[in-house]
């Protein structure tokens, strides 16, 4: 029951992260198109994340009440309209109004972006607490493999079904996901005798984050995504800065393209092979450690770089650093969470993710501005300094944090 459980749910991740991976490349070209600033660039692109910030706590606490698979089969059928409508959007003569659609659609698939949040949960509760980050390692894989087909896919779709094609079929795959879903999910939430304790929003983050060990790993996991999404956002404009290429001209922008699929390749062949023989080999905190210090000595360099194989080099060191984090935190939180709040505490962690993920652009495209290396050297200072807690607070009293996670896990 557990392997085909894995099998059907990382399918379900992965081609919702394709028609993701389809979109999220083209939001910045064509809100440019469209006449969009700056500002109104970050404000679409940001949309997603905001409400998947406020929304992922409740899907994962609804998951808790009724159960895994009506909230995946929902969210899904969400992103199926989410992207009609940016299909919509992208043919829309009037550029006002297709800059609006373009938020709409991007502000609906951030409310059913609960398919991530929910999905981490189904993996707790089908797997033993030893297995844990490595079937979270699962949501990692779709993540890099979602990032590679993804933009391979919106391309061939642009260019053969013009300025449409991309978001039908987005929402073409995502119809087929539901179908899949709809017919071979099984759920995997089981009732408890203690139910959720039904909170607010602000007095569940309280409850949450008033969990010494857990909120600092969601704390943790906060300041990896910051880092992460200052590097996405400003990574095209820094490779343009640093060797002459421009994003307005195709070739060029491909370029930029098969680099971010060079940095999912690597992730996703980490996530997907060594994450369990590197848990059984490290344990959780020593690899949360090893991430962090791994992605703060990667970020520090590449403003500096102007040649391609050391940009390769680096890149590949921070795709790994970066890929290593995400399970082993989530594989812990859910080890030191009782089985019956597994739901609502892995959406209070998204949605810290997904604040992050609000945050970081902004914080990183300001300063791109002003001096390009900015971003990058505050973030490596943060990763850097991440590591050193989490070597501080998770290795050094890891007897402790064993102890909890066995009693929670029985």
């Amino acid at each position: 029951m557990r392997k085909p459980s894995l099998l059907v749910i990382f399918l379900t991740v992965f081609i919702d992260l394709i028609g993701f991976g389809i979109v999220l490349p083209l939001l910045p070209i064509y809100s440019k198109n469209f006449g969009a600033n700056g500002l109104t660039i970050g404000i679409i692109m940001a949309s997603f994340s905001a409400m998947q910030f406020v929304f992922a706590p409740i899907w994962g606490r609804l998951s808790d009440r009724i159960g895994r698979r009506p909230v995946l089969l929902v969210s899904t059928l969400g992103a199926v309209f989410s992207y009609a409508v940016f299909a919509l959007g992208s043919g829309s003569q009037d550029s006002k109004t297709a800059l609006l659609v373009l938020l709409a659609s991007r502000m609906l698939a951030g409310v059913c972006g609960a398919n991530i949040t929910v999905a981490q949960a189904y993996i707790a509760d089908i797997t033993p607490p030893e297995g844990r980050s490595k079937g979270m390692g699962l949501i990692g894989m779709a993540f890099g493999l979602g990032f590679i087909f993804g933009p391979a896919i919106g391309g061939f779709s642009l260019k053969y079904l013009g300025l449409q094609g991309p978001g039908w079929v987005a929402a073409s795959l995502c119809l087929a996901n539901f179908c899949l879903a709809f017919v071979i999910l099984k759920e995997s939430w089981q009732p408890h005798a203690q139910p959720v304790a039904p909170r607010p929003r602000f007095g569940q983050w309280v409850h949450t984050l008033g969990q010494p060990k857990v909120g600092m790993l969601i704390f943790l996991f906060f300041l990896a995504t910051f880092c992460f999404a200052c590097f996405e956002t400003t990574l095209g404009l820094l490779v343009g800065l640093n060797f002459g290429l421009e994003a307005s001209r195709g070739q060029d922008a491909k370029t930029i393209a098969y680099l971010f699929a060079y940095c999912g390749l690597i992730g996703a062949l980490v996530q997907g092979g060594a994450i369990g023989r590197l848990v059984k080999k490290m344990g959780e905190p020593r690899l949360i450690t090893a991430s962090l210090l791994l992605l703060g000595i990667s970020l520090a360099p590449l403003p500096f770089i102007h040649l391609w194989p050391p940009l390769l080099v680096a890149l590949a060191l921070l795709s790994v650093g970066s890929s290593l984090t995400r399970p082993p935190l989530f594989g812990l939180i859910s080890m030191l969470t009782p089985a019956h709040e597994q739901g609502v505490t892995i959406g209070v962690a998204q949605s810290a993710g997904s604040l992050a993920r609000i945050a970081g652009p902004i914080f990183a495209a300001t300063l791109f501005d002003r001096r390009p290396a900015l971003p990058y050297l505050i973030c490596s200072a943060i990763a850097l300094a991440g590591g050193l807690w989490a070597w501080q607070s998770l290795c050094r009293s890891e007897q402790p944090l064993i102890t909890s996670r066995t009693q929670n896990a029985g």
